[in-house]
């Protein structure tokens, strides 16, 4: 089934650009990327790239939109957002179809701790100024050590709560947050064979259409030759 583009005016959306093996944030970008097409919202993509020059997030252009200096950063609707997760809950309190935080309180609580656990427990633990820190030669064992608790944590707090999805078998911000995760640890090359669960959610969520246009092989500043 398409997507329809049914928002009135386009967005701008400061994400990753360089090769992919070279996207150190591509997670953060993507879960508002995911959002964004769930929501069948226009966006518009103004490239910052990490690396070149220093880090284009360094430019007085780019810290005069957000101070943090950290991808993402969406304008909309007059205000600049950055942190993922505020920037998914403005969507869902704002544009609320489809939902992505469910209705039953104590469900909507789950979905934010899974969230919560995946955005701020696990990713921060691999962004770049940690990765410089810890050293080039490092970076894989690092990713490994910090990934694998959060997975078995994960892991756990699922089997309670997770039907076709993270939070039964409707997409939530849960789901959001987990694809770049699960692709992350890929990347690190973490065992995935003790996490069944979080596995077959992530395959499902894989086979969306909404999945599939945000990845980013699939954008508009990827390299030629990494393009899906």
């Amino acid at each position: 089934m398409a997507l329809p583009r049914a928002v009135r005016a386009p967005l701008q959306i400061q994400r990753v650009q360089g090769k992919l093996d070279q996207w150190l944030s591509p997670d953060r970008c993507l879960l508002s990327l995911l959002a964004l097409a769930l929501k069948n919202i226009d966006y518009e993509i103004v490239a910052i790239n990490l690396i070149k020059d220093g880090g284009q997030q360094f430019s007085k252009e780019f810290q005069a939109l957000n101070p943090m200096k950290q991808v993402p950063a969406l304008k909309i609707d007059g205000i600049t957002l950055s942190q993922s997760l505020a920037i998914i809950e403005y969507l869902e309190e704002t544009r609320p179809t489809p939902r992505l935080l469910p209705q039953d309180p104590k469900k909507r609580a789950q979905v934010r701790m899974i969230s919560d656990l995946l955005a701020s427990g696990i990713q921060p633990l691999q962004n770049l100024s940690v990765l410089n820190q810890v050293g080039k030669e490092n970076q894989l064992t690092w990713a490994q050590r910090v990934i694998a608790p959060g997975f078995n944590a994960l892991e756990q707090i699922l089997q309670s709560t997770a039907g076709k999805y993270c939070m039964g078998d409707e997409v939530s911000m849960a789901d959001l947050c987990l694809v770049p995760q699960v692709a992350n640890a890929e990347r690190y090359k973490v065992d995935l064979s003790p996490y069944p669960t979080i596995s077959r959610i992530n395959k499902s969520l894989l086979a969306l259409e909404a999945f599939q246009v945000s990845h980013p092989s699939r954008q508009p500043d990827t390299p030629p030759e990494l393009r899906a």
